[in-house]
This record gives C-alpha cells, structure tokens and sequence, in this order.
C-alpha cells in the first residue's frame, strides 16, 4: 500500500505540471489566434482543458488518501 500511496501522489504531481502547461499553452495559442487568424471564441476558453486533468488530480488525491489511511 505504501507504494501505491507514492505512486498515485507523484501522478497527482505530474498531472498538476502537465495541467498548467497545457493550458497555459493553449492560452498563449488562443490570444495569438485571436490577434492573428481571427479566433471567435474568448482566450478564457482555453481554462476549460483544466477540468479532465482537475478529475485526475482530485481522484488521485483521493487514492492517496485511501491507500494512505490503510497503511496505517
């Protein structure tokens, strides 16, 4: 258990990382868009690739906190 508890507290980590450069990524992606090739939708829009990783990271912390309370 207390691997598993190690392993899914270090994808939470990854996850989290993996997150703010995507969105930031795509952010930059949509405002060069909207200055260049005349993107319709807001920049904001890009804060919405947030939410699958945000599910992984709320359902790795719950694992940890599974795995965790086991161990002892």
């Amino acid at each position: 258990m207390k691997k598993l508890c190690y392993f899914f507290m270090v994808a939470a980590l990854i996850l989290s990382h993996i997150m703010c450069f995507v969105v930031a990524w795509n952010y930059r992606d949509m405002l060069c868009g909207i200055a260049h090739s005349s993107y319709s939708a807001p920049a904001e829009i890009a804060f919405l690739t947030a939410i699958p990783y945000a599910v992984g990271i709320i359902i790795c912390g719950f694992l940890v906190y599974i795995f965790h309370k086991e161990k002892k």
